[in-house]
Formats: C-alpha cells, structure tokens, sequence
C-alpha cells in the first residue's frame, strides 16, 4: 500500500470568516464549506460533543487543499503562536507569482512579516508572515 496523494493541512482558527478572506487574498479558491458533527467526528478526534464548521480552500492548480476549522464544541484551546523553529508543524509555502504585491493584499487581513523578505541565491525571493491564528505562511517567488 502506498500513500496516494496530501490530501490536506488543517489549521484551526478562531474566525473562520476572516480565515477564509485572508486566503482568499492569497489567491486561494472555496471549494466548500461544511458543519461537522456527530458520532464520527468524536471517535475520530478522540472528543465529546464535537461541533465545528470548516472551509477548504484550493490552490489554484487544483493540487493543494488547506482545511479551516473553527470549533463551536468543544472550545479550541488557545496558545501563543510558535516561533519558526518550534517542533512540530512549521509552517505552510505557497509559491505566487509577486510577493510584494502578495504581502500587500495580505496586510489588511492582519498579515504581518517574520523577518525580512530575502533573496535565496539566484532561485528565488522568500518570507515568513503571520497568518489567521498566529500560523506561519511563507511565500515563495521564483526568481527569473
């Protein structure tokens, strides 16, 4: 047996809306949204109760899916947002086509740069950003 494909990465946010419009900024696409509930979600999360609505958002090419959830029960429990080198998940890359003109449009849904944007030999430009629930998005631009 073989893996077939990522299907997702799923990020948990506080507002799901602004998650959404933050993404879609970033030149993501809604393929849909849905309430989860129910026996299955709480055998599966290993939780009671469970209630939470998600968004998945499309890259344009069709390839990568992002996941947004916000639970309504239980309560999704708060943390301060990692540094780039905390164990564990680290961050989400996605390659644009401008990053000046990327981080602009991400600023006024509360994007804000780690670092600088730097230059990786002659292949391509590269930053890190704080994106919705304090996630770590980085954007990559080729060069040439």
């Amino acid at each position: 047996m073989t893996v077939h494909r990522m299907d997702n990465v799923a990020v948990v946010v506080d507002d799901l809306a602004a998650a959404v419009a933050f993404f879609l900024a970033l030149g993501l696409e809604l393929e849909g949204e849905a309430e989860i509930e129910g026996p299955f979600a709480d055998d599966m999360l290993g939780l009671e109760g469970v209630r939470s609505a998600i968004a998945m958002m499309r890259t344009p090419d069709g390839h990568g899916r992002l996941e947004l959830t916000t639970y309504r029960h239980p309560a999704a429990i708060e943390s301060a947002p990692p540094a780039p080198h905390t164990l564990g998940l680290h961050r989400v890359m996605f390659a644009v086509d401008d990053i000046d003109d990327t981080i602009a449009r991400l600023r006024p849904h509360g994007a804000a740069l780690i670092g600088e944007v730097t230059r990786y030999e002659d292949s391509y430009r590269l930053c890190n950003l704080r994106g919705p629930a304090g996630i770590i998005v980085a954007l990559a631009e080729p060069i040439g």
